[in-house]
Parts: C-alpha cells; structure tokens; sequence
C-alpha cells in the first residue's frame, strides 16, 4: 500500500487549498483514510478523517474550516482547507487504517504567509 499526498504549496492568510491523497495498492475496503498534521515541534493532530461508508470526523484544529471528501473510484481522498492562518502551517500526512495496520504518506508541506 503507498499514500501520495499532494496539493501543498505557500498560500495567503485567508486563502485555501486542496489537499489530495491518492491510494494505491490492495487494501480491505472497510478502512478510514485521514489527514493528520504535524508543526516544527508539535506533536502530530488529527485534522479530518473519513471512513469507506463515507462517515468523517474532525479534529478541533480546523474544524468549520476544512471538509474531507473520498473519491472511492479514484483511491483518492481530498481534503479542503479554507481560510487558512499562519498556525495551519505545518506538514500534512494522510494515513490509511485498515484492520490493525497504518500506512503513512510522505507528507506535503503547506506554509501559510504573507
């Protein structure tokens, strides 16, 4: 199984972005796909999760102010950010728990700044 994370980038306060997590290989097909964050010296958050049924949860940190979404056809899972702060600076990982295992991603760096 690999998670490719793309979609990060250096974007505005206020701004948005689209973050995709494309999944591949062979996997049971009841799993929960999540977003995770990690900052210089944070520990790694939860951001938003979504399960194969397509039930999601958030993580405190931006909730009201992303959506997760799972495009089952294409293994692949988004996640939309908007008004974005400084603070939401951070790598971005998705995960994949599938039975008693956990696949990471590489992670995509979003910076916001002006």
């Amino acid at each position: 199984v690999q998670l490719q994370a793309s979609g990060g980038g250096l974007v505005q306060p206020g701004g948005s972005l689209n973050l995709s997590c494309a999944v591949s290989g062979s996997f049971f097909r009841i799993n929960v796909i999540g977003w995770y964050r990690q900052a210089p010296g944070k520990q790694r958050e939860l951001v938003a999760a979504v399960t194969s049924g397509g039930s999601t949860n958030y993580g405190d940190s931006m909730k009201g102010r992303c959506t997760v979404s799972r495009e089952h056809a294409k293994n692949t899972v988004y996640l939309q950010m908007n008004n974005l702060k400084p603070e939401d600076t951070a790598v971005y990982y998705c995960n994949l728990k599938v039975l008693r295992n956990s696949f990471w991603g590489q992670g995509t760096q979003v910076t916001v700044s002006s």
